[in-house]
């Protein structure tokens, strides 16, 4: 019997597959109320269930363990059924030997929603039937339950990939590497090989050139593309300067000034150019590729222009949820000493000491709230200005307090959400409407 290893969406979509297969299957999750229970039940009366501390003999019985991504292989029961030679699984893994079309397979620390997006977009305005699936919302296995595509784009996160083997994909990329799960992964580097599992059985990769740990070193006989905010050299999507414009270039070759970009900040010209790179590798008209960028407004919550009040503007970055993600978004806006970071929650057992230097040249104020708020303070606090909020509203009052006329307030916590909101969308919108009543 297949057993499938905790609930939620990816979960869910997992029960349906087997299920439309006359499979028979059993359903555990270590939490007594698990999310997505009631739905299951509803849609599959009857089915087999084990909540509550994990059985070892129903691991032990089984023919395979499907694991959910939120559920960690190192967990003793999961650990000693693989030792005895149970099959370790995931639904991108069932997902990738049931399909024959071509696979965009897009990881990375930061921007892999914003890239699988744009690169989705690019290929509905080149006509091409593509469907966007994986941690970026659809889970892969309903994907296949909604009819076959020509083209998948899926965004890929460390814990999918550690349950996918030989993904096979057409074109992959990690698009960079910075430290994130450090309460999954004991090191940077067992972090980073997860990430590298996405371009096992590739036909070609996309190299962020700006980041070294973006790639291992591939077998030779895959085509490699790259990209990056320099100049650059052989096949690659770079910037360059013309007539005293960046613009975006391939080998080169000017596609569009980098100004007729609708998504705002440094970070998301790299962006364009990852995009512009998978997109090449499978075949799409550049038109349509330049006409999406020139469009493309970016992800809600993902330095996401929410309100201008006196000339202070205010953005919403509330997915970046990570050390790097924040030190993006703080880059991205470029100004020198007038940005108000808001910052803070759950770190996940991050080293926050590397916000030190973009804070400290580009923040005049940090205004800190959640559980690891005290954490931060002492990673910036000898280098710029902080102040404490007990939550996200007073942290939102005390930005307008302290903003003049020529300011922008950033909404990038650096952290998870989960010590005070159900997740960073939630978080979101709670700031968007704080924003918002104030003005």
């Amino acid at each position: 019997m297949k057993v499938i290893v905790g609930l939620g969406k990816t979960g869910l979509s997992c029960a349906r597959f087997l299920a439309s297969r006359g499979e028979h299957f059993k359903v555990v999750d270590s939490r007594q109320n698990p999310p997505g229970l009631q739905q299951l039940k509803a849609e599959h009366p009857g089915v087999e269930l084990e909540l509550g501390d994990f059985n070892q003999e129903t691991f032990m019985n089984a023919d395979k363990l499907i694991v959910s991504p939120g559920v960690d292989q190192q967990t003793p029961a999961i650990k000693k059924a693989a030792e005895s030679g149970v099959q370790i699984t995931g639904d991108v893994n069932i997902f990738a030997r049931e399909i024959s079309a071509p696979i965009v397979a897009v990881t990375g620390s930061n921007a892999k929603s914003t890239v699988t997006t744009l690169v989705g977009e690019m290929a509905i305005a080149d006509g091409i039937n593509v469907a966007v699936a994986g941690n970026i919302g659809l889970p892969v296995l309903d994907c296949l339950l909604q009819g076959r595509a020509s083209l998948y784009v899926l965004e890929l996160s460390s814990f999918q990939l550690e349950t996918t083997s030989d993904l096979g994909a057409e074109v992959a990329t990690v698009l960079n590497i910075s430290p994130d799960h450090m309460d999954r992964y004991a090191t940077l580097e067992e972090y980073a090989r997860a990430k590298y599992r996405i371009y096992e059985g590739c036909r070609q990769a996309v190299i962020n050139d700006d980041d070294r740990l973006s790639a291992p070193e591939l077998p030779t006989g895959i085509r490699q593309w790259h990209f990056g905010l320099g100049k650059g050299n052989g096949d690659g999507f770079f910037v360059k300067q013309v007539n005293g414009e960046e613009c975006l270039c391939h080998d080169g070759e000017v596609l569009m000034p980098a100004s007729e970009l609708r998504m705002p900040g440094r970070h998301n010209i790299a962006n364009a150019l990852a995009a512009l790179a998978l997109g090449n590798a499978v075949g799409l008209s550049v038109d349509a590729m330049v006409e999406t960028l020139k469009c493309f407004p970016g992800l809600e919550h993902r330095c996401q222009w929410v309100a201008e009040s006196a000339g202070v503007n205010w953005y919403n970055d509330s997915k970046g949820t990570n050390v790097g993600a924040c030190i993006a978004a703080v880059e991205g806006f470029g100004n020198e000493s007038r940005l108000i970071l808001i910052a803070g929650g759950q770190g996940k057992e991050a080293d926050f000491n590397p916000l030190e230097a973009p804070l400290s040249r580009h923040c005049k104020l940090v205004i800190l709230f959640g559980e690891d708020a005290a954490l931060l303070e002492k990673a910036v606090g000898q280098s710029v200005a902080t102040v404490f909020a007990g939550s996200l509203e007073e942290a939102v009052r005390l930005a307008c307090k302290n903003a003049v006329a020529g300011d922008t307030v950033l909404f990038s916590p650096a952290c998870a959400s989960f010590d005070m909101f159900r997740n960073y969308e939630e978080r979101g919108d709670v700031f968007m409407r704080c924003v918002r009543e104030l003005h």
